[in-house]
């Protein structure tokens, strides 16, 4: 493995749903304390600041450190545990999968389940299974009190059990949490690289908490940064599988999606115009985009006191939101390269005359 590789291994096998994200902070810190300086706001969130050639602009950098999960919500005489969602979940692609119970003893490993479709009526065969209707088996029989012999109990997280891997074809990596541990790793590596580099500015990569429950992090973190500028790096979603009509500009290898416009922002039309033209320039291969509904941190982030000029910028990913995702070495690269060169042009002028009339 490279160092990127080893990188987004080790984001990605790691445990981190939302409210619990203490592990990834913690690798996101020993990645980045050589090259900036480490802060924490109160929710959380990990803030890395360096001073370019300037104090201002202050240029913000996100991504979001946690990944959806569960939450043990009841459990019953028999051992079993039904749980809630942390994060948007589809019935169908959470049924039958591996995950870790996170006790007070430790991780527990277990399967989700349901009733057998051997035995449902045809017309249940045809229906996704609720979430509700769901449990996790961690493999008990008879009257067995979990909480006391595994530390299991009401409030416990649950994640997905996958691991980091380099698939046959050696540039598409495969991985949970791919949504938003890409993110944490561009934050991480456009430092390691922008600690080397001029840029006119100082550069704050930071790794947000709690943006699958509501962005939550991106509001506190905003408001202690206050920053300029925000580049929001999150992922977007590859069209390039079967089943999805229409011309697939957001595929594996496709470069950076840029988004012109999500459920919960429209960027700042200057800022994206900005990207977009240096992207020409350097011949960074990207694609504009758009998202019907959802958002991401830049929901909080562009509202935060009064305004901050944002755009969100992904790579396409196959099978977001659930135990395998799959996403292109080239997308990662060029999404860091992008940042880094965006960057590099942030001078107090330029970032102005994005809201200047």
């Amino acid at each position: 493995m490279d160092k990127t590789e080893s990188l987004l291994a080790e984001l990605t096998d790691a445990y981190g749903p939302p409210g619990h994200e203490g592990e990834i902070t913690r690798i996101f810190e020993n990645h980045i304390k050589d090259y900036a300086t480490v802060e924490y706001d109160k929710m959380g969130s990990i803030i890395a600041s360096k001073k370019g050639s300037a104090d201002k602009p202050k240029v913000m950098v996100v991504g979001h450190c946690d990944e959806i999960g569960f939450m043990v919500s009841e459990i019953t005489k028999n051992g079993f545990i039904k749980f809630i969602p942390l994060g948007g979940w589809w019935g169908h692609v959470a049924l039958a999968q591996r995950v870790m119970i996170l006790g007070k003893k430790g991780a527990i490993p277990g399967v989700i389940g349901s009733t057998p479709p051997h035995i449902l009526k045809p017309e249940a065969r045809k229906k996704v299974i609720d979430i509700t209707d769901m449990y996790v088996d961690v493999g008990v029989r008879g009257k067995f009190d979990i909480t006391k012999k595994l530390g299991i109990r009401v409030g416990d997280v649950i994640v997905p059990d996958s691991k980091f891997t380099v698939m046959a074809n050696k540039e598409m990596y495969m991985a949970k949490a791919i949504d938003n541990r890409y993110g944490c790793a561009v934050a991480i590596e456009a430092m390691w690289k922008l600690a080397r580099a001029r840029h006119p500015n100082t550069l704050y990569s930071v790794g947000s908490v709690q943006e699958e429950v509501g962005c939550r992090g991106a509001g506190t973190i905003a408001w202690q940064v206050d920053p300029d500028l925000a580049i929001v790096v999150d992922t977007g979603i590859a069209r390039d599988t079967p089943g999805i009509k229409g011309d697939p500009v957001e595929q594996l290898g496709g470069g950076v999606s840029i988004l012109a416009m999500d459920g919960s922002m429209i960027p700042n039309t200057r800022f994206k115009n900005f990207v977009t033209d240096l992207a020409d320039k350097l011949k960074i291969k990207y694609h504009l985009t758009t998202m019907r509904g959802g958002g991401t941190d830049g929901s909080r982030i562009h509202l935060s006191r009064s305004g901050v000029p944002s755009l969100v910028i992904g790579a396409p990913v196959r099978y977001i939101h659930g135990h395998n995702a799959i996403i292109c070495r080239k997308d990662y690269d060029s999404s860091v390269k992008l940042v880094v060169e965006v960057v590099k042009k942030l001078d107090a002028k330029t970032v102005k005359s994005f809201t200047q009339n």
